[in-house]
């Protein structure tokens, strides 16, 4: 009866510290989702209720030849919004122009100034290669210190949470995007954003250089400057 007993006391002892043990892997596991959530949920507005910043930061989002993708070109309009409600003097557009035929920062910046936004208060950041780096080089290359992002939704907290690892003041105004003929595309991208929230939560950790960094550049300064007149 007592080796019954003790053997049973034994598989018991070591259920409950597979079981820990798992409830431990869990809770780090889930880590980096956290923080991304838990920084980024208070900060995000509305167009109307946002607090008005002299940037607007919109990050890329891919583009076709000279024409932006569907969620691009949503939050282009969005920051076009933020523009004409005088929520931020200048647009500074973030994205990828690793390749000679492929170039973000020009469609976006074409974009808006057809739209409306005169062109010295758009400002293009040619080094936008992740997230990450978007946020750096607009406070270390632009001399950003308080921006308003420009996203999608499923990707809003990661950006602002990375945004406040590097140094920014920055709250969000995202495009909901989770409905019509881009939910697939969203909900891959939210799927996307969990996988994401690891790399981002090294990068806040770690704080690497960007990929380019280069000299500071003054156009924020002169687009701001250029508002006031």
């Amino acid at each position: 009866m007592g080796i019954r007993t003790g053997g049973l006391l034994r598989r018991r002892r070591g259920q409950r510290i597979v079981f820990q043990a798992a409830v431990v892997a869990t809770v780090i596991g889930l880590a980096p989702v956290t923080w991304v959530y838990a920084a980024g949920s208070d900060r995000m507005r509305r167009v109307d209720d946002v607090p008005p910043a002299p940037v607007a930061l919109v990050l890329g989002a891919g583009v076709r030849g000279d024409e932006p993708s569907r969620l691009l070109a949503r939050r282009l309009d969005l920051a076009i919004e933020l523009f004409r409600a005088g929520k931020a003097k200048v647009l500074l557009v973030s994205g990828d122009n690793g390749r000679a035929d492929y170039n973000e920062p020009d469609v976006m910046r074409r974009y808006l100034i057809e739209r409306g936004v005169p062109e010295k208060q758009v400002v293009a950041d040619y080094a936008g290669f992740s997230t990450w780096d978007s946020c750096v080089r607009a406070r270390r290359v632009f001399g950003v210190d308080k921006v308003i992002v420009v996203s999608q939704r499923f990707h809003m907290r990661r950006a602002l949470a990375l945004c406040d690892a590097a140094g920014l003041d920055a709250y969000g105004v995202a495009d909901d995007s989770m409905r019509g003929d881009l939910v697939g595309l969203t909900l891959f991208g939210g799927a996307r954003e969990i996988l994401a929230a690891y790399k981002a939560f090294g990068e806040a950790v770690l704080k690497p250089d960007p990929v380019a960094l280069g000299p500071q550049e003054p156009g924020v300064a002169e687009g701001i400057a250029a508002a006031a007149r």
